[in-house]
């Protein structure tokens, strides 16, 4: 995927400010033109310019997929190479597939998979492994968070190596995992978990898809943010089109004793975008995980080395992302899920 090179100055300052935060508010597209003294208008046109070119994925709410009632892990699975392409293929298929990369490593396929209230991910996951031909698999579901939320620094002038607060972690998600999602969470869900209009009042339009005014769906967002469902609202970028091409996946042998403490340290370094302790196999001893994006190897290299200075840790492998297959967000609470589950899961022996 070819870099995007000519964005100037405003269209960085743009994007790192809809990364951070899109407004939640009546007319947001000119909040950000107020923020970056410059028109609604402009604002808007440059918006649609970033999308046409693909540097910008998706401007949308963004949820926390547990609280929501879903089960989700990591997997790994260990293809020959004759059968990755179409073992990959068969992966990106299911609808609750939001990431699937080919990495450098002898577990070669490496995905997220998210299943509805009421399903069986074990059963899926048996399934998808039949289904994909891999010869192992292995689920690595979060046992702790300590970080989730990508924040690319569009205008380079940011310290790689630099620390920050993490603004979504384990605290969070078990404080929203109290609150059990309602009818009217569902329908306010529904409203924005897609691609956000372009239009001065975009939140009108959502809401109206649902049935509610922008009032009642603003009501119902704040709601959420304030329950832990709704982790913020912003931009996800094409990382690579953005100039983010470096995927690395750090992750570290930790005593079992010494995760919790290593994992909110390393999950204060601003270029970990996502921070997890993991399980562990007979043959994959690593249980700690940091995501680190950069704009070229060398950046999450130098991560890599801070994170060892800060920690001490030194049994550690990085794996980088060397194809993407897919990267999408979850749909949630539609009838994707149940669809494929329907066609694909009736030969599944029950666990």
């Amino acid at each position: 995927m070819t870099v995007v090179r000519d964005l100037d100055q405003l269209d960085q300052q743009l994007l790192n400010l809809v990364q951070a935060e899109f407004p939640v508010a009546h007319a947001p597209y000119a909040t950000l033109a107020e923020r970056l003294e410059t028109t609604e208008d402009e604002v808007l046109a440059r918006l649609a310019a970033l999308r046409e070119r693909h540097v910008i994925r998706q401007i949308s709410a963004i949820f926390d997929t547990r609280s929501l009632g879903y089960q989700s892990t990591l997997v790994a699975m260990r293809f020959d190479a004759a059968d990755l392409e179409r073992g990959a293929a068969v992966i990106s298929e299911h609808p609750g597939v939001s990431h699937n990369y080919k990495r450098n490593h002898d577990f070669n396929l490496w995905f997220t998979l998210a299943t509805p209230p009421g399903s069986d991910i074990d059963r899926t996951l048996q399934r998808l492994h039949e289904l994909s031909g891999a010869k192992v698999t292995r689920k690595l579901q979060t046992l702790k968070l300590f970080k989730i939320g990508v924040k690319l620094d569009m205008t380079g002038e940011k310290d790689v190596t630099r620390l920050e607060d993490p603004d979504y972690t384990g605290i969070q998600r078990d404080f929203a995992l109290q609150s059990p999602i309602t009818p009217r969470d569902i329908a306010v869900i529904r409203a924005v978990q897609d691609d956000m209009p372009l239009v001065p009042h975009p939140f009108e339009e959502c809401g109206r898809q649902q049935g509610m005014s922008e009032a009642e769906l603003f009501a119902g967002m704040a709601d959420l943010q304030t329950r832990g469902h709704l982790r913020r609202v912003a931009a996800i970028l094409h990382h690579r089109r953005a100039g983010y091409a470096a995927n690395a996946m750090a992750v570290f042998a930790v005593p079992e004793e010494r995760a919790e403490d290593l994992g909110r340290r390393v999950a204060e370094f601003a270029s970990v975008s996502h921070c997890y302790q993991r399980p562990v196999y007979e043959d994959w001893r690593f249980n700690l995980f940091a995501m680190i994006h950069g704009r070229k190897v060398g950046d999450c290299e130098r991560v890599v080395e801070a994170i060892k200075d800060a920690t001490g840790l030194d049994d550690y492998a990085v794996l980088y992302s060397t194809k993407e297959y897919k990267k999408t967000r979850v749909r949630y609470f539609t009838t994707e899920l149940e669809q494929w589950e329907a066609e694909h899961m009736e030969a599944a022996p029950t666990a």
